[in-house]
């Protein structure tokens, strides 16, 4: 927002010869600079009913309502103001701001897209502009916003961390990992943490996931996601108990937490405690029912038990829905012979093994975040 001084001098030969506005403005300015905001929007208010043909009184109460969270309100008087303004980039900004802070992002883009491109050079707008495309999905537009913003920025944690954030979701790890632990580093950022141990995760690099979920935790151990994420790595290193303890406290926080049902169902499964399996893999099922991975594993619990037709009917929908995952189909092509139909083991075994030979072929699924889970 323009600083207070400046709009008091600019409005103050606009009311010259108004006592009446020119004290409801300086009132106004006055409670807006203390943080009273509902007296600096009725001041404004009152005041546009006497002159309504001033602009920075429109912006001003475009900023009071904003920063009062009214964005619809502040979106309409900063239009207003931009009517008779048209030139404005402080005006113009401050709408693309309440776009986004409302949430409209590609509003907000569109805006600072504009400004952009009247000033490539101003790395706030950029950087907004950034930000904007990779919470909408478009990856490369960010990175190309963010990447010259970076190089003129080299210290800017935040740029780094956006940046590194859209390189990933764009499929380049490698690239963005090192941009997003040094935001996460520089600013102890909790959330920078989580998206790095993610991405580790996702590469399998299980030590490099822990280290990061650890200094997550000790930042923000309510960031949503991140025991369920810690359970996760810890299953993967082998460390059951801690990996039982971190997923059980995900669970106290939000029962519903498919991925710390799914995973803590997988270790029970793997300790044979089968009652206590289910029911978490049941549980995941209820939030998510089309889960193949959740149905897999509730197929393995079944052929445990010693529930094969029970078993057979879960791999068989998983294969419907997942014809080249091999593991449902080793299973199946064992279960058909116990069944005593050897045809269907025969046709089984032939799909296993065509799809061993396949090079590269991988024979595991991850579920929406979950990773693999132990056979």
């Amino acid at each position: 927002m323009p600083s207070g001084a400046l709009l008091i001098f600019v409005c103050s030969v606009a009311f010259a010869q108004a006592s009446d506005p020119e004290r409801l403005f300086h009132d106004a300015v006055a409670a807006q600079q203390q943080g009273n905001d509902a007296l600096a929007i009725k001041d404004y208010r009152e005041l546009l009913k006497l002159r309504p043909d001033v602009p920075e009184v429109q912006a001003n109460l475009g900023a009071a309502l904003a920063h009062a969270g009214l964005y619809d309100e502040a979106i309409e008087q900063y239009r207003a103001a931009l009517t008779k303004r048209p030139g404005n980039s402080g005006l113009r900004l401050n709408l693309a701001l309440a776009w986004y802070k409302k949430g409209d992002l590609p509003n907000a883009a569109a805006e600072l897209s504009s400004l952009h491109q009247a000033e490539p050079g101003n790395a706030r707008v950029a950087t907004l502009l950034g930000d904007c495309y990779s919470r909408m999905g478009r990856n490369k537009d960010a990175i190309a916003v963010l990447t010259p913003v970076e190089a003129a920025n080299p210290d800017d944690v935040t740029v780094a961390g956006l940046l590194g954030a859209a390189l990933i979701h764009d499929g380049r790890p490698r690239e963005g990992l090192p941009k997003v632990e040094k935001a996460a580093e520089a600013g102890h950022n909790a959330e920078a943490y989580l998206l790095a141990a993610q991405t580790w995760l996702g590469l399998n690099e299980f030590e490099r996931a822990h280290a990061a979920t650890d200094a997550a935790l000790k930042l923000n151990p309510h960031l949503p996601g991140l025991y369920t994420l810690s359970g996760r790595v810890k299953n993967y290193l082998g460390d059951y108990p801690g990996a039982k303890a971190d997923l059980g406290q995900a669970l106290a926080a939000n029962a519903d937490d498919f991925d710390a049902h799914l995973t803590l169902g997988a270790i029970l499964n793997a300790e044979r405690d089968l009652n206590g399996a289910r029911l978490h893999v049941e549980r995941a099922l209820q939030i998510e029912p089309s889960a193949m991975l959740a149905r897999y594993e509730l197929g393995r619990i079944e052929r445990s038990q010693g529930h094969i037709e029970a078993a057979v009917r879960e791999f068989e929908k998983v294969v419907q829905a997942d014809p080249n995952w091999l593991r449902p189909h080793i299973e199946l092509a064992a279960l058909y012979y116990r069944l005593n139909r050897p045809e269907d083991g025969r046709k089984e075994r032939a799909i296993v093994e065509k799809l061993s030979s396949q090079e590269g072929h991988d024979s595991d699924r991850l579920s929406p975040g979950a990773g693999n889970i132990r056979p």
